[in-house]
């Protein structure tokens, strides 16, 4: 399990931090934003976070929708990828970009809060 929960945590850090690295590019119109790796790593990445999640949840024999904190993780999840798709595809102007952005990286930070306290009003 130790290693499930490892791999888990690995790509928890390397999904915010490429959702950070992605922001500034999109921030400062870099063109390494445009890069095939850029487009392949982070789904990838979030592809293995969330079978190692779904996999950790069923090892530990705990569910959204039955036990709160993971409904908050959830429920937080599905805004932050919202708000994700809004910082880099969707908005409409920069200032929506960007507020959207700062707000999905909150959430970020409020999922992993939820995750290390096991309670959603972390």
């Amino acid at each position: 399990m130790w290693f499930l929960k490892s791999i888990h945590v690995f790509t928890v850090i390397l999904s915010g931090g490429l959702f950070v690295l992605r922001g500034w590019w999109q921030w400062t119109s870099s063109p390494q934003r445009d890069r095939r790796w850029v487009r392949i790593l982070p789904h990838t990445n979030d592809t293995l976070l969330l079978v190692s999640a779904l996999l950790l949840a069923w090892r530990i024999q705990q569910y959204p929708f039955v036990d709160t904190w993971l409904t908050a993780k959830v429920v937080a999840l599905v805004a932050y990828i919202a708000l994700g798709m809004i910082a880099m595809h969707y908005g409409r102007t920069r200032g929506q970009r960007a507020l959207a952005w700062c707000t999905a990286v909150g959430v970020y930070v409020y999922i992993v809060g939820v995750a290390i306290s096991k309670s959603p009003a972390w």
